[in-house]
C-alpha cells in the first residue's frame, strides 16, 4: 500500500510537548486515495504535530476493508529514499518491484522494500482475498545511505510470549528477538496483542522515542488512554513502556527509533532533501516511465504487472518545504 492521492499535500509540523502524562495523542485523518483500488486510510504520520518518530515517517492504517468485488489494483509506481514495511493483519497481496522480486504480503509476515536511490512496485490483492486489514509505514533513509541501490527483503517474525501477550518483532530488536532485515538507522517496529485486562511492561532502548498505534480494542499507554486508531507518543528517556488492555483484547503496532536529526522533503512518494531535488525525481519518473524514454533509468521497470504505470499528481503551486 502507497501514498495514491490524486492531490498530495504538504504538510507542515511544528514539534509540541505531550500530555500531562507525557504521551502525545496522534490523531488519524481519513485520507481518500481514489483511483483503482478507491480506499480511505487513516494516516497518522506525518502531521502538523509530528511528522517522524526516529526514522518513521509515514503511518497509513486502513480496514478491515471489503474488496471482494472489484479487488485492489495499485499500477506501478515509483519511491525513493525510503523503506516500505508492509505489515497485514488480514487478506493477501501480490508485490513486483523493479528488481526483480516478487513476493505475497501476508498476515505476520513482513515484506520490506529498501527504495534508496529509485524504485518502482505494483501491489495487487489475490483473487482469493475479500478483505484487506493492515498497514503501510515507511521509514525516511538517512542522508549518508539514502542513495543505496534498491533492493527487497520478506521477514516472518516468531512469535514471543511476554507475560500474556504475543509479540512479534519485525523490525530492530526487543524483548531478546532480533529481526534479520535491514535497518539504515537505530529503529524498532512489532505487533503486540493483549488479552482482555493484561498488563505487560515492556524495556526499551532510552535513546528512541516510540510511537503505540492502536489497531483494535481498547489500550493504555504508561496509564494514558489512546483511543483507537490513533498513535500515542512518547519522547526519548523512557526505559519501559506499561500497555494495558481493557475488556476486550487488543493489538497494537510498537514504532520507535533514535530521532532522525535530519529535515526531509516528502511530497507523494518521493522522500529527498530539497524542493528541487523531489522536483527532479518527478520530472525523470514522467520522462523515463511514462513517456517510456528510459527502461533502464532510474527506476527500472516491473514485470509481470498487466497494465501502465501510474503518473505522477501535479506538483503544487508552492516550494516544498522540509520538516523534521
Amino acid at each position: 500500500m502507497s501514498n495514491l492521492e490524486t492531490e498530495p499535500r504538504e504538510v507542515v509540523c511544528v514539534a509540541e510537548p505531550g500530555n500531562d502524562d507525557g504521551i502525545e495523542i496522534l490523531a488519524p485523518r481519513e485520507v481518500p486515495l481514489g483511483g483503482p483500488r478507491a480506499m480511505t486510510v487513516r494516516r497518522t504520520l506525518p502531521q502538523r504535530t509530528r511528522s517522524l518518530i526516529g526514522a518513521w515517517c509515514f503511518v497509513d492504517h486502513y480496514g478491515p476493508e471489503d474488496v471482494g468485488q472489484v479487488g485492489m489494483n495499485v499500477p506501478p509506481h515509483p519511491h525513493t529514499g525510503l523503506q516500505t514495511v508492509s505489515w497485514l493483519f488480514a487478506g493477501e497481496i501480490e508485490h513486483r518491484d523493479s528488481t526483480g522480486a516478487h513476493a505475497m504480503v501476508r498476515p505476520g509476515e513482513l515484506n520490506l522494500m529498501t527504495a534508496g536511490r529509485g524504485i518502482q512496485h505494483s501491489e495487487v490483492s489475490t483473487p482469493g482475498t475479500t478483505a484487506l486489514h493492515g498497514a503501510q509505514l515507511w521509514t525516511a533513509l538517512p542522508a549518508a545511505t539514502r542513495h543505496t541501490p534498491p533492493f527487497f527483503e520478506r521477514y516472518v517474525p516468531p512469535v514471543v510470549e511476554y507475560q500474556g501477550a504475543s509479540v512479534s518483532v519485525f523490525l530492530g530488536s526487543l524483548l531478546g528477538s532480533t529481526s534479520t532485515a535491514s535497518t539504515f538507522s537505530p529503529l524498532v517496529g512489532a505487533q503486540v496483542d493483549l488479552p482482555p485486562h493484561t498488563e505487560i511492561a515492556i524495556p526499551v532502548d532510552p535513546r528512541f522515542e516510540h510511537g503505540v498505534l492502536v489497531d483494535a480494542g481498547e489500550i493504555a499507554m504508561d496509564d494514558a488512554p489512546i483511543p483507537v486508531h490513533s498513535i500515542g507518543y512518547r519522547a526519548p528517556g523512557a526505559t519501559v513502556i506499561v500497555l494495558g488492555s481493557g475488556d476486550a483484547p487488543a493489538r497494537i503496532l510498537l514504532i520507535g527509533g533514535e530521532p532522525l536529526g535530519e529535515q526531509i522533503v516528502m511530497w507523494w512518494n518521493f522522500i529527498g532533501r530539497t524542493h528541487e531535488e523531489v522536483v527532479a525525481f518527478r520530472t525523470q519518473w514522467q520522462a523515463e516511465v511514462i513517456e517510456g524514454t528510459d527502461a533502464a533509468g532510474r527506476f527500472g521497470a516491473v514485470a509481470g504487472y498487466d497494465g501502465r504505470p501510474l503518473p505522477a499528481p501535479a506538483l503544487p503551486n508552492v516550494r516544498l518545504r522540509p520538516r523534521g
